[in-house]
Formats: C-alpha cells, structure tokens, sequence
C-alpha cells in the first residue's frame, strides 16, 4: 500500500502542532500503521518529545542539501511502528540554503522521495516550525495532505485563512496540484467556556467536510509529556488527551484509508 505524506502546519506557535504530530504519529503506530514522524522544526520539539536529543548532522538538512540520503538519517524510537527523523539546529541555515537553490520549494519533497518510494511506511507526518518560511512551504510541497492544528479562540481563525490561501497559491503555482486540505483538527478545546465551543461550531459551519469530529482537550497532562520525553499514552494512558488522540488516529485511518 502506497505511503501517504501529512504535513502538519499553522503559522502561529502555541497551538498544540507539535502535540498533535508526536502523538498522533504514536496513536497511529499503536494501530499497526508503519508511521514515520519527520521533525521539520530546527526547535526539535518532535524529537525531544520521544526523548531524543539534538545530534548535529542528525537531521533531514544533509539530505535537503543533496548531500546524503534521508532514509540513513531516520533513526528507530523503541516504539513498534513508530520511527523518527529527528531534527537539530543546524535546520535553521536550511532556510537561507534553500531560498539560494533551484527550485527551492521541491527540496524536502526530493529528500523524502526515496523514502516514500521505499514503500516502508504507510503514513509520513511532518512536524513543522510554527511559521510559513520555507521550511514549512517545502512541506505543503511534499504533502499529500495538509492538516492544520487550530486552538479553539477567535485569533486562530485568522491564521486559518491565511494558510488556506498558501494552499491555493501553490496550486496556482503548479507546485503541489495534489495537496488536499486533508483536515483540521480542533486543540485546547475547553469544555467549560463559550468561546470554545463557538470556535468549533464556526469552523465547522465554514469547513463541515474538513473539520475531524475529535476534539482535543486541554489538559495539562498533555503538557507536561514532552518534558519527559513521552508520548502523552506513556506518560498517562487514561488521561482525556491520549483518548482524543487514540479517537483522531481511528478518524484519520478511516477518512485516509490508510489500512
């Protein structure tokens, strides 16, 4: 079955992105889907939630500079199904580097061709930096799909539309006629206020075939993993944050076929 590429993006920070990507990646592992997790974000936020350090020379930049082969870069988490190509913080100079090469916007999609033509892995999702540099655009580029984290208050559905329209624009492009805005998902959701329960129903009134019926909660739990190094089904199995991410990887194996 072919590999199929997420890229999960929002240009503002602070919106649960890379707490979806760590554990969405695990979730979908934990239902024998062979996920690859790339951690685009010279931050290494992704990588250090599954316990890693930074490793210089560890990363997609060898691979996206042409040269070195991704796939010798991805490294094994001990999680069954779940493998890593982890970040670090010589990224950061990728940014500038691509922006002086031809055809900058296809270097990650080139990178990452060998290891979706390998056929190893059913899913690829891509943990980007919370910003629509190049870095993030070269994802939407290699992307089959385009999943966007979106915290439930009114500023982030402002970011909503502005990345919404880059899709657009790279279509226009005929840079990435295929990427689909595969779904968003709604995080920090709080049960108790308004506002968020009128975010959800507006998005959803706006998008309905695009928003995934899981929401994620906040909770602190959810927070506090990353810090340890764990995905939040390690570090609390039972907490509301770990069954909204189990319920959203069932949605995203059902919505994308991916079993």
């Amino acid at each position: 079955m072919a590999c199929t590429v997420f890229t999960i993006a929002n240009q503002k920070g602070g919106v649960g992105k890379t707490t979806t990507a760590v554990n969405m990646a695990a979730a979908l592992a934990d239902q024998d889907i062979a996920t690859l997790l790339v951690d685009l974000d010279p931050q290494a936020n992704a990588t250090s939630g599954l316990g890693f350090e930074k490793e210089e020379g560890r990363s997609i930049y060898p691979a996206l500079s042409q040269d070195a082969d991704a796939r010798e870069m991805v490294m094994e988490t001990g999680r069954k199904n779940l493998s890593l190509l982890p970040s670090e913080v010589d990224l950061a100079a990728a940014e500038i580097e691509l922006s002086q090469s031809d055809n900058y916007l296809l270097q990650l999609k080139n990178a990452l061709q060998p290891i979706v033509d390998d056929d190893a892995y059913r899913a690829v999702i891509i943990d980007c930096p919370p910003a629509l540099g190049l870095l993030s655009m070269n994802s939407l580029a290699a992307a089959d799909y385009l999943l966007v984290a979106l915290q439930c208050e009114y500023l982030a559905l402002e970011g909503l539309g502005q990345i919404l329209n880059v899709v657009d624009r790279l279509h226009d492009a005929n840079v990435n006629n295929d990427l689909e805005i595969g779904g968003i998902i709604m995080t920090m959701f709080d049960i108790r206020t308004k506002l968020s329960r009128e975010v959800v129903e507006e998005v959803k009134a706006n998008l309905p075939d695009k928003v995934f019926e899981t929401v994620v909660p906040r909770t602190v739990r959810l927070s506090e993993a990353p810090s340890f190094g764990q995905t939040i089904f390690e570090y609390d199995k039972n907490n509301p944050g770990a069954t909204a991410y189990r319920n959203l990887s069932k949605e995203m194996i059902e919505r994308y076929s991916l079993k």
